[in-house]
């Protein structure tokens, strides 16, 4: 019996610009995907506990997009990179909220490599379930889930630079508490804005500076933004080299431990992905401003993709009583149930 498990990640800041090469600080939580069973067989059988219908997929399986049930597309993508030999029976359960942007596609992905057998480094299983997941969905996204789900280290978040994918753990405050609150909208990447944002930036940030997409971010300087004479591309360029850069400052005041600091760098971070990025929603301001008007709450901001989903707020232990209070875990692991 094979048993492996992989855990969800929220991101504390850096979004939209892992798939630009730039800084993003995630942290593995507690919560997660795991899956139990045997290998053997010529197909990959599952059952889940929280999705409907079971999922039986060919080894040789060609278009994971068109896989049903639904949630059965990220397993075939990953059975489409691998190409495995022996298949797989078993059964999916998780504990994370499905579209609450707690990685739960990306969690699924990196437990079905492990169970069919990927033998590799984190790295590499990033890689593979970052295209797995593109055939899946059909978005064009980064590699940050996938890599700090399988590299994370239990009480610290993981500084990535994208572009060459070098990373190493910050460690979290003990006394700091990380909460993650759902906002009641629902989110989806597929069908979203993702892939015209994406877009819109890659095309603002080439006229500014035509070179390799890896080290754009570093070369850019915030003054540069203003040579871009489209406005919606302008304000993209804008969150996109800002964002990158408070990466880098958060990632500091973690390290000095500056409250202060980490509340401002979130606060400017939302403010930047809501009005530049245009990937917030009313409600999810919401409950960012209310969240940050509470007492112990040191800073909220949007975290992941956008267009719904959760809100992550750092505060005094205690001091919300409301969504999931996460600790960062270890990577994902397999092991013999």
């Amino acid at each position: 019996m094979i048993r492996a498990r992989a855990p969800g990640r929220v991101n504390l800041i850096g979004d939209h610009v892992d798939y630009l090469g730039g800084a993003v600080l995630p942290m593995a939580v507690d919560l997660g995907t795991s899956i139990e069973g045997r290998r053997g067989g010529k197909t990959v059988a599952l059952e889940s506990d929280d999705e409907p219908g079971p999922l039986r997929l060919p080894l040789d399986v060609t278009d994971p997009a068109a896989a049903e049930p639904e949630w059965g597309r990220y397993v075939a993508g990953v059975v489409a990179e691998m190409a495995p030999t022996v298949g797989f029976v078993g059964r999916v359960s998780s504990d994370l909220p499905i579209g609450a942007g707690l990685s739960s596609s990306a969690a699924l992905e990196v437990a079905v490599a492990l169970a069919l057998g990927f033998d590799g480094d984190p790295t590499d299983l990033a890689r593979l379930t970052q295209r797995a997941e593109q055939r899946a969905s059909g978005v064009p996204s980064g590699i940050m889930d996938q890599l700090v789900i399988g590299a994370a280290t239990a009480g610290s978040a993981l500084f990535i630079d994208c572009g060459t994918l070098d990373h190493h753990p910050v460690a979290m405050p003990d006394d700091l508490d990380v909460v993650v609150v759902h906002s009641g909208e629902s989110r989806t990447l597929a069908g979203s804005g993702y892939a015209t944002r994406r877009a819109e930036v890659e095309a603002a940030l080439t006229g500014v500076d035509d070179g390799p997409i890896t080290g754009w971010l570093d070369r850019i300087h915030p003054a540069d933004v203003g040579a871009v004479a489209d406005p919606v591309g302008r304000r993209r360029a804008r969150h996109a080299v800002t964002e990158h850069r408070r990466v880098a400052d958060f990632a500091a005041a973690l390290v000095a431990d500056d409250r202060v600091e980490l509340g401002r760098l979130m606060a400017e971070s939302h403010t930047s992905m809501r009005d530049d990025y245009e990937v917030s929603t009313p409600v999810v301001d919401a409950l960012v401003d209310r969240l940050q008007a509470r007492s112990g709450v040191w800073g909220a901001r949007m975290t992941g993709g956008g267009f719904g989903g959760c809100v992550v707020a750092l505060t005094e232990p205690g001091a919300l009583d409301e969504g999931w209070a996460v600790h960062p875990a270890a990577g994902a692991s397999v092991s013999a149930a």
